[in-house]
């Protein structure tokens, strides 16, 4: 979609319809909550047949980025980021799509690991490990906290390179190939911290996402604990019949 014209541009357009011009040139989307011409007037002043815009702006729907109100109209909403439940990161997925991951680490320390996690990852309980906390961004918005645990054994880590790069490409960098993984998806409520971090309201619909890895040995390098806004993510799935 074209930039905003520049008499609107820096403001919410809630009310009025946008009469947009298009500008394929320009980076800046429209703005979340601006509402847009029906689409007989649409397609007559962008040059388009009515089928042809009728389906672009259904394209769109689909997609998220765009919803329909009984009594409003059509109306641009935030785009969800839709991730293939695949043995990727946040951070590849982010990048490939062109969202512009960032990190903040919000805690770094070495411990012992806990009986529990020692199982998960398979290695002596005290075996010290990585412990860490990141919120990832997409662009300039909180989209995931992210917490993992990492075998201090298996590579140097930092916080630096942490904010500079995801996990994934860290351990590849080191020489470690992912093979596979065990994972399981949730929802949950926000806690008030938690919310405060990713700018939503206390309990929120989060999802939630739990996973180990495992290299092409067989050892489990490392052990994640998920959440994401809901507004914000979604988990695409395909699904095979017999």
């Amino acid at each position: 979609m074209g930039a905003l014209p520049t008499a609107v541009r820096g403001r919410q357009v809630d009310r009025a319809v946008l009469r947009i011009q298009v500008d394929r040139s320009s980076p800046v989307p429209l703005a979340t909550g601006t509402r847009l011409e029906n689409e007989i007037d649409l397609a007559d002043r962008l040059g388009l047949s009515r089928p042809t815009m009728r389906r672009a702006i259904e394209y769109l729907v689909d997609r998220g980025l765009l919803v329909r109100k009984r009594g409003v109209g059509t109306q641009v909403v935030h785009a969800k980021v839709r991730r293939q439940v695949e043995l990727t990161s946040l951070y590849d997925d982010l990048a490939r799509t062109r969202r512009d991951p960032r990190t903040r680490v919000r805690s770094f320390a070495t411990e012992p690991a806990s009986d529990a996690l020692a199982i998960e990852l398979g290695i002596p309980a005290g075996t010290e490990v990585y412990a860490f906390e990141r919120l990832r961004y997409a662009g300039a918005e909180p989209l995931a906290l992210l917490r993992n645990h990492v075998p201090a054994g298996l590579l140097r880590l930092t916080p630096g390179d942490l904010e500079a790069q995801g996990l994934y490409n860290l351990l590849r960098a080191n020489g470690i190939s992912l093979r596979i993984a065990k994972q399981s998806i949730g929802a949950r409520a926000a806690t008030a911290a938690e919310a405060r971090a990713l700018g939503e309201a206390r309990g929120a619909p989060l999802l939630t996402m739990v996973r180990a890895a495992y290299d092409d040995q067989g050892r489990a390098v490392e052990h994640g604990d998920h959440i994401y806004r809901a507004s914000r993510y979604s988990f695409d799935l395909t699904l095979a019949g017999w």
